[in-house]
């Protein structure tokens, strides 16, 4: 039991076992607490989320961005570039193989090409946060091995209102001076459903414990050849604000029948880069819905739904004197059409097809040329099919997913010589620019057995393949948020992964349980090989070139709950670990630490208050060319909230308590440039008010 992996398996796998309890003590719980009402396993299907906050949780839960919203999720972690910028990690993958969405539909930003760039997706006013894996995910999108996070607002009614109805929210943080404040309305209006939300939050640069270095000052780390960097500064961190606003509207025309409705968002977001040399990004997205939906269209089908997004989105990079350097724009559409039918030989399911298009262009303000990526057209094509049946006691899903997929880069992209980047020892051309493309097929199938009434045991096998991105084929160029010169591999092949889960539940009764092991193998993973080598030219930034390599990720996590979201006591300790490594030996980057928790909450006549503690282990289990190890920490959060009815009004005020130890937090998700220099923010308190109406 030395190894630390196998000690926290066993310890994850201990949770699903009931917790031994003297008969009397656990007599007078039964009687105290009410029981809970639920009966055989759980009925939630293929097309539901693996995880979904909304309500109160996603309330107790709402921080500045996705990645910290859902930083502490089971089998979740998160990258961490001050507060702008946070995407997800989910079970040690993230970027590409991490799809987000906003309302189904792709988010259309840039954020999967880099750590520093924000999902373009407000939270503030979000009604619910849902990840899927399995089957599920197959509806939406192809090579999400990670799984996908969905940001649900619904700015599209799909039901008429009875009153105008809404809620209005404003809040402060004293670790960063942090003001937010939201609101949205919906309203009837004669046939139509209308919608209005809007958000403002602005935030100073957070307040740090300790140093902003690892380790202190004169730490002397050298993340690139020949240049050790000192970042002697403590207090607040430079370049860790942000502040954002956005604004929503939507219309819908809801019928008998189903519904139609268009909507569209603004949003601008001007956010610091925390690495040495400091710098900020102002980003801002306008972005187009439609949606309609027809219930019980023809014979065998329940629904026929059709959707689609237009996202125009641009960002601008600036450096730490304010000098516009870089600026990306990314002009997106998507559209897809569903069709749900009913019962057949005991089965439900979906069919449906897909078609996204994208343009990417990065331009270098001070030339006029391209900036690491060449302007490329993204095209893909998809069709879709699942299905969940229930045969006995066994309950199953299956899915599959064929998308035809493109790269075009601009033929005409003159790179940057190759002697004027001055590499040393070795020196590196650009890819070849070739139009590339992919036929990727991706499948899932699952069942769920009902060992007893409420235990169930649960297996399901997903192959998932995803296609090269632009940046993986064509880069060329430094990239100052991470300190490296990447280069791409325009051969770069089909990235498959084929993923094991082995999952135990137990959903009956006051005491809950749930644990999953799963292994995730991957030929011709895709990843950024440190050479060695650097660029004189640019900062001795070191060469990063496009891999790939056969790897594997093994994992496990659990939870173990008493009286969870009832009222009276609750309880729940968790724990998850994941592990990648190459199957010719060494770690995958980027690997998030093993974690522990537990949390303990009580609700009642409007109360509601809880504290959670996670221990992180510390993470050694890095590559061969990252600087670590990451520290351990121990994060406490606490918060309070009491709820009181005042005519139409329900009014709560609320007191969030945020990493009470002060604790240095530094998530080994996050690039080394921003890893060891910018931890997260210390002790804070936010208090606020809210009215729903």
């Amino acid at each position: 039991m030395n190894n630390p992996f196998t000690t926290l398996i066993f310890r994850v796998l201990w949770l699903i076992g009931l917790v031994p309890m003297n008969n009397a003590w656990s007599q007078s719980l039964v009687e105290a607490l009410p029981q809970l009402n639920v009966s055989g396993v759980n009925e939630q299907g293929i097309f539901s989320p693996n995880k979904t906050l909304n309500g109160d949780e996603l309330q107790n839960k709402l921080a500045g961005t996705l990645g910290a919203t859902l930083a502490n999720e089971l089998g979740v972690s998160a990258t961490g570039y001050g507060s702008g910028a946070s995407r997800p990690v989910l079970r040690g993958l993230e970027g590409a193989r991490v799809q987000i969405l906003q309302n189904g539909l792709s988010v259309g930003d840039v954020s999967s090409i880099s750590a520093d760039h924000a999902v373009a997706s407000p939270i503030q006013n979000a009604h619910q946060i849902e990840i899927l894996r399995g089957a599920s995910a197959l509806m939406y999108g192809s090579g999400s091995s990670g799984g996908l996070v969905n940001v649900v607002n619904d700015r599209i009614v799909t039901s008429m209102p009875d009153m105008v109805s809404g809620a209005i929210n404003t809040s402060y943080e004293t670790v960063n001076q942090g003001k937010t404040a939201n609101i949205e309305v919906d309203a009837p209006a004669g046939p139509l459903a209308l919608h209005f939300d809007s958000a403002v939050s602005n935030s100073n640069n957070y307040q740090i414990p300790g140093y902003a270095e690892q380790g202190g000052p004169n730490a002397n780390w050298s993340i690139n050849p020949n240049q050790p960097t000192n970042v002697p500064y403590s207090g607040k961190l430079p370049f860790s604000f942000s502040n954002q606003n956005s604004l929503g509207i939507g219309a819908t025309y809801v019928r008998s029948d189903g519904y139609t409705g268009v909507s569209l968002e603004r949003m601008n977001h001007n956010y610091g880069i925390p690495t040495t040399e400091g710098g900020f990004i102002q980003q801002s997205q306008n972005r187009y819905d439609f949606s309609h939906q027809t219930n019980d269209p023809f014979d065998g089908f329940s629904s026929i739904k059709i959707s689609a997004a237009n996202t125009n989105y641009q960002h601008t990079e600036f450096t730490s004197a304010g000098i516009a350097a870089t600026q990306w724009n990314n002009t997106a559409s998507e559209a897809r059409v569903e069709m749900m039918h009913k019962e057949l030989l005991g089965s439900k399911g979906a069919i449906g097809a897909q078609l996204t298009g994208a343009t990417l262009n990065a331009i270098d303000l001070s030339t006029n040329s391209f900036s690491i990526v060449p302007q490329t057209k993204s095209n893909a094509s998809s069709l879709f099919w699942v299905e969940e049946g229930r045969y006995g006691p066994i309950k199953s899903s299956l899915g599959a997913r064929y998308s035809y997929a493109a790269q075009n880069p601009n033929l005409a992209t003159q790179f940057p010589s190759q002697s004027s980047q001055n590499f040393q020892p070795i020196s590196f051309g650009p890819p070849t620019l070739q139009n590339r493309q992919f036929n990727l097929m991706s499948y899932s199938a699952g069942g769920m057995l009902d060992v007893a009434r409420g235990y169930g045991l649960g297996f399901s096998y997903t192959v998932s393949q995803r296609a090269p991105t632009p940046q993986e084929l064509y880069s060329y160029g430094p990239h100052d948020s991470t300190a490296t010169f990447d280069i791409g591999n325009s051969n770069l092949g089909t990235e498959t992964s084929h993923n094991v889960e082995i999952s135990f539940q137990k959903t009956m009764g006051l005491i809950r349980s749930k644990a999953s092991l799963y292994r995730n193998q991957f030929s011709n993973y895709i990843y950024g090989f440190y050479t060695g080598a650097y660029s004189i030219a640019n900062s001795n930034f070191s060469v990063v070139q496009a891999s790939q390599a056969n790897a594997n990720i093994k994992g496990a996590e659990g939870e173990l709950t008493f009286n969870w979201n009832q009222n009276g006591i609750g309880g729940r300790v968790f724990g998850d670990i994941s592990q990648g490594s190459f199957n010719s030996g060494g770690n995958l980057p980027l690997q998030p630490a093993p974690r522990l928790g537990s949390e303990l909450a009580y609700q009642r006549d409007g109360w509601q208050t809880s504290a959670t503690y996670i221990y992180s282990y510390q993470q050694n289990r890095l590559a061969a060319w990252e600087v670590g190890p990451t520290p351990s920490y121990n994060l406490v959060n606490a918060n309070l909230s009491y709820t009181e009815r005042v005519g139409k009004i329900n009014w709560t005020g609320y007191m969030m308590l945020k990493n009470l130890l002060n604790e240095e937090i530094r998530y080994a998700t996050t690039p080394m440039a921003v890893r060891l220099y910018a931890p997260q923010p210390g002790r804070s308190l936010m208090a606020g008010v809210r009215a729903a109406f």
